[in-house]
């Protein structure tokens, strides 16, 4: 598209946006008649909702031995850290690598603190 083209689509838009659409009070009319739900009444709901599935989730890791698939994962995961740190303390000695003491406390604070807490930040406002 050519800078008239935009300009004509600008133009129409800035004309489109000034015109005024008469309801004759229809949107007040619609907004009366909804229904009208307490929010002390959703929140409460929302509240014993939550605490129910949190009920239910307990329940469920309870039943199916939770703690012993939580070690499990927490071992494999330990000990693919272990094996990749292995395999790159001895591969670096072979390749030439240029790393400072610096970079890396700067990425394991990254990934140690900040997208723990961006995660968390995100989880929370979703709330």
């Amino acid at each position: 598209m050519t800078d008239k083209d935009n300009i004509m689509i600008e133009d129409f838009f800035k004309q489109a946006a000034q015109q005024q659409i008469e309801d004759n009070g229809f949107t007040e009319r619609v907004m009366a008649s909804l229904p009208s739900t307490s929010s002390s009444w959703v929140r409460r709901m929302s509240r014993l909702w939550t605490w129910f599935c949190l009920a239910v989730g307990a329940l469920l890791f309870f039943v199916f031995d939770g703690w012993e698939v939580l070690k499990v994962n927490l071992r494999m995961l330990f000990s693919t850290l272990v094996t990749s740190l292995e395999v790159f303390i001895t591969t670096a000695p072979t390749a030439d690598l240029r790393l400072n003491l610096p970079t890396i406390l700067l990425a394991l604070a990254f990934v140690l603190v900040f997208l723990p807490y961006q995660i968390g930040r995100k989880l929370s406002s979703a709330l």
